[in-house]
Order: C-alpha cells, then structure tokens, then sequence
C-alpha cells in the first residue's frame, strides 16, 4: 500500500462515525485551522534549526493537516484529496509554462517575476482586487509584506527607499504628536499600525523578510537579557531586584561581550 494510502485510510478511521476518535470526530475546518497554522511555524523552525529529523516529522504533521481538511471536505460532497492533488498539479504546470510549454524563462529572477504576473492575470480576468485573496490569517509583518508587493505590482510605489523611509518618519512625527495630545488609546493604536506597515515598505525596498528581521531581532534581546539574568545571579540577585540603571549597564556590557564572541 503507498504511504499516503494508508494515510488517508487513517484519517478515513479517525473520522469514522461508528469507530472513530471521539476528538476527530468533533473538529471542524475552524477548529483544525490554528492547528495548521501551527505546524506550518513548526516546519519553518525545523527548517531553521537545521533539523533534518525533526523536518521530516514536522512535515508529516503538516501533511495531515491537509489530508484532516480534506476528510472533512470529502464528508461534506465538496471535495477530496485527489481534488486538492489535482488542482495545485494543474497550477503548478500552468505557472510553469517554461517547463511544461515553450516559455523561455532562464533565471529564477524572471520565473519569480513570471509566477506573479500569472497570477496578477488570473485574478485580473477573474475580475478581482489585486490585492484579493492574501489570507487574513498570515502574521500581520508578513500580510503588510505582500499587500505592498502587489500594489507595487502596477505601480504604487516610491521610486527608491528615501520614499518609504520619509513615509516612516512621518508616521512617526504623527505618533509622537498624538501621544504629546494624549490621543485616545485607539487612535495610538492606529498610529502604531501606520508605523509598523511603513516599517515592513522600508523592508521591501531593501529585500529583507520582515519576519526574519524580527524574529533576529527577538533572538537577539533574548540573548542580551539573558547575559544581564546571569550577571545578577552571579551577584546572588534576580532581575527584580536590580535597579533599571544597574540592568541597563549588564546591557551594555552583553552587547560587546556578545558581539565579541565571549
């Protein structure tokens, strides 16, 4: 039997009325969807912590994730996991008409910029925004991200980053002025916003994933905050008990005893 036979024939038992699990049985497509959110990030951290073990569990996982979707489709006469094998099949050789027709596409540069403009096309003749169908549910850096990048797409854009980068201190001047008016916590909020999504164009202008420069940045605070933890219990002393000053200079100190190596 193919392994991803007996899969199916898996979730098929889990899903049974008469025999199944009482907690398959009770998930729907809304109850199941933070769960594949979920393993999607576990099989970027795999992928990121160079774990070839723990990516190809992590994968499995996600795998079931669309065979569960799939199960319950197939449940409710929409649509099975064929269906779903068929359609990004039929999507992957119309999006790669260099390799399954007589496109010349050379460079993974011009096939990024072909694979978009496909897109843009097939939602144009379907009569969408160009802006449609970027998921609601992606992290908010990485949903900024693409909005701007399909604006961008005809044309919305600042010619270079000094464009993004005036935006960004303007946003900021907007902040610092509601602040100085003590602006209603939801108007701060929108300020906020606007910084944020100013911030991810500065990112599109220079090519950096939005997501990897902060989830660096976190990685960084975690290990600069963790020096100044293990300088104060070499002082018999937790962080609640030192001074904001006293943890601002151990700061300090990690940053060029990290930065140095030691």
């Amino acid at each position: 039997m193919a392994a991803i036979d007996r899969l199916l024939q898996i979730m098929a038992r889990l899903r049974d009325p008469q025999r199944g699990c009482p907690w398959d049985l009770e998930q729907t497509f809304a109850t199941i969807a933070p769960y594949t959110i979920e393993e999607a990030y576990e099989v970027a951290d795999a992928i990121e912590r160079e774990d070839s073990a723990a990516l190809r569990d992590e994968l499995g996982d996600l795998l079931f994730q669309v065979v569960f979707h799939s199960r319950m489709a197939q449940e409710q006469g929409s649509f099975a996991f064929d269906d779903v094998a068929t359609a990004i099949s039929d999507k992957l050789e119309r999006r790669h008409p260099h390799v399954f027709g007589n496109a010349q596409i050379e460079t993974a540069v011009a096939q990024t910029v072909a694979w978009e403009e496909q897109k843009r096309l097939e939602r144009e003749r379907a009569g969408k925004s160009i802006l449609a169908d970027v998921p609601l549910a992606l992290p908010a850096l990485t949903r900024a991200n693409k909005l701007g990048k399909r604006a961008a797409q005809v044309g919305f854009e600042w010619p270079n980053v000094n464009g993004a980068l005036d935006k960004l201190d303007e946003e900021l001047g907007e902040l610092r002025t509601g602040l100085g008016q003590q602006a209603s916590p939801a108007a701060i909020t929108d300020e906020l916003g606007d910084v944020l999504f100013c911030v991810v164009n500065v990112c599109r202008y220079l090519g950096v994933d939005p997501e990897v420069a902060l989830r660096g940045a976190n990685s960084k605070f975690e290990r600069r905050f963790g020096y100044v933890e293990q300088r104060l219990r070499e002082q018999g002393r937790s962080a609640g008990e030192a001074t904001l000053e006293e943890m601002d200079k151990l700061w300090d100190e990690g940053k060029k005893r990290l930065a140095d190596g030691t």
